[in-house]
């Protein structure tokens, strides 16, 4: 699997309780792919493209490294991403 639908990623990557409110998040524009914000649920991700999510308190920005078949936990959701901004908070702390 070279692509993944968007909602399906976020839902995939435990960004979201359900796979709805992953289509809404998008469609509600607090989703950007590369930089442009995204409005359609369906749009296909792939790898290496950075996608930046706007949560409740805070702002996600992940590096996409792989696609899951099916929902997994945790640990099998943090090997479908790269945290862009994990190296920017120790940076700041030195």
């Amino acid at each position: 699997m070279d692509r993944q639908r968007l909602d399906k990623w976020l839902w995939h990557a435990r960004l979201v309780k359900a796979r709805t409110s992953a289509a809404e998040l998008v469609a509600s524009g607090h989703v950007r792919i590369n930089g442009t914000r995204e409005k359609s649920p369906g749009h296909a991700v792939k790898a290496g493209d950075v996608i930046t999510v706007a949560l409740d308190n805070s702002v996600r920005v992940l590096k996409v490294t792989g696609f899951a078949e099916r929902r997994g936990d945790a640990s099998s959701a943090r090997v479908l991403y790269e945290d862009l901004q994990a190296g920017n908070l120790q940076a700041g702390r030195e």
